[in-house]
């Protein structure tokens, strides 16, 4: 069992940073694949990105790579999501989720789910 907790949302002007964190209880942290998740209004939760056991190995999504920098602190039992260059579009509600095998884009591949940060980017 793995529960989540995000934080570091908030309100950003267009071209701002944030950095979102995602910590973790229980001993198996490192055990689990990561990813962050995001929902806008009115729009189905997103695939952003997600990394693997030891932080070696991170896809992103297209929308957000060069500008978004995944990380994990094993030692910590958090994740990190840098988010630089932010759009007005990148405003979504940003969930932290892990799954017990790598590489899914999916929601419903993830085995557990935090309760979400609010991101908002104004124009």
């Amino acid at each position: 069992q793995v529960q989540l907790v995000e934080s570091g949302g908030g309100l950003v002007q267009a071209g701002g940073s944030l950095r979102l964190s995602c910590a973790a209880s229980g001993r198996t942290f490192s055990s689990y694949a990561m990813a962050w998740f995001r929902q806008a209004p009115g729009k189905e939760r997103e695939f952003v990105a997600t990394i693997n056991w030891d932080g070696g190995i991170i896809v992103y999504a297209d929308s957000v790579k060069g500008r978004f920098t995944f990380s994990r602190d094993n030692a910590k039992n958090t994740v990190y999501l840098q988010m630089n260059s932010l759009k007005p579009e990148d405003t979504a509600v940003y969930y932290c989720a892990a799954a017990f095998t790598f590489g899914a884009i999916r929601s419903g591949e993830y085995n557990y789910w935090g309760q979400g940060t609010q991101v908002t980017v104004s124009s």
